[in-house]
């Protein structure tokens, strides 16, 4: 029985040994988009600083300790509240005093008036000489002198009385006081500028153009196209990566290059209804610089880079894929603009870059790239 289980285990072995029979694995499917040439607006963004529609400090311009504040930090103020005030008894005493002075002046202006009306009967009945009449009437214009300056003088202490009461001069947001109530305001080192009312329903974003940027944005917006109907608009992007959802127009291009930076200073102007954008914020501005007709884009996901050479992997004949070298031209939203290497029509892989090779055939599925920014 041991001998024919013994044969019964050779024959197996030995009688399955024929040619072994090698299954090929089918391609892989892998992801590719169509290229497609297309007009496209290239972009460039720029480092801005952002400033109210009319930034106006507020100034003490008297001195004195500061008595009140009237308004609350970060709100909306309108023209004529009243923000501040300054001790203001120093400045009442000051125009007590100018209103005696004037006082006194009427009083000696009425008496050489009254010298003045006796003097001249007088003098044509020759009962008073020439002199004494002259000297009545220069007595009478030095007093009307003196009224006028004392008049002066109370109008001058009322303007810096008034200066005790701080108002806005505008309608806007006002910040936080840089002068607590008590504090001595109005001479250095104290507090001078004790606050800053903006508006804020459009902003003024400023950014430094380098001089070959300044030669292609010019074209764009020069002289004779400065209209927002003619211009092309600017997007500004928030800190955190987010478009803001209004656009905005370049509005003035300053005179100089500044010999130091090698830069031009731009400014441009964003409405700002909901009051989102704050003076004092960073953000990016994002400027159309070059049109170019029939730009050839890849998707920048299908694009590798090694040593400073951008390649893709292209779909050759019988579905080979091709390790394709291009040159890029720059940046256009999520894609690349390709000058070198890709024509209309090329396919190109999106997905899967690290399981295909040059040589290997594939499956290639036709999809459509969907980029995240909105045409």
């Amino acid at each position: 029985m041991k001998r024919v289980l013994y044969f019964a285990v050779l024959i197996l072995a030995f009688g399955c040994g024929g040619p072994e029979v090698v299954t090929e694995a089918p391609p892989l499917e892998v992801k590719v988009v169509e290229i497609e040439s297309r007009d496209v607006s290239l972009e460039k963004d720029f480092v801005a600083q952002i400033y109210g529609k009319v930034d106006i400090p507020i100034r003490a311009r008297a001195e004195g300790y500061l008595e009140g504040i009237h308004f609350d930090e970060g709100r909306m103020v309108s023209r004529g509240k009243l923000l501040y005030t300054v001790d203001s008894d120093p400045f009442q005493e000051a125009v007590n005093a100018a209103q005696s002075q004037l006082a006194s002046a009427h009083v000696n202006l009425t008496q050489a008036e009254n010298d003045l009306a006796r003097y001249e009967p007088l003098a044509e009945m020759n009962a008073v000489s020439q002199k004494d009449l002259d000297a009545a009437v220069a007595k009478r214009d030095a007093a009307e002198a003196m009224v006028d300056a004392a008049e002066a003088q109370l109008s001058y202490e009322n303007i810096q009385l008034s200066y005790t009461q701080i108002t806005s001069p505008i309608t806007g947001l006002i910040g936080k006081t840089e002068a607590k109530v008590g504090e001595f305001v109005g001479r250095d080192p104290n507090p001078v500028i004790l606050n800053t009312v903006s508006m804020i329903d459009s902003v003024r974003v400023e950014f430094s153009l380098s001089e070959n940027d300044y030669l292609a944005l010019f074209r764009e917006y020069s002289e004779g196209e400065r209209q927002a109907d003619t211009q092309k608009p600017l997007k500004l992007i928030l800190s955190d990566g987010k478009p803001f959802d209004q656009v905005g127009y370049v509005n003035f291009i300053n005179r100089q290059i500044d010999a130091t930076s090698g830069t031009i200073l731009v400014q441009s102007t964003f409405p700002n209804p909901s009051g989102l954008i704050r003076p004092g914020q960073f953000a990016r501005v994002r400027a159309p610089m070059t049109d170019v007709e029939n730009g050839i884009l890849v998707p920048q996901r299908a694009v590798s880079e090694f040593q400073g050479q951008f390649f893709v992997f292209k779909v050759g004949e019988g579905n080979e894929v091709v390790q394709q070298s291009i040159t890029i031209g720059g940046d256009y939203q999520d894609y690349f603009l390709v000058t070198e290497g890709l024509s209309a029509g090329d396919q190109v892989v999106l997905e899967a870059l690290q399981k295909v090779a040059a040589g290997q055939e594939i499956k290639p599925m036709v999809v459509t790239f969907e980029s995240k920014f909105s045409e």
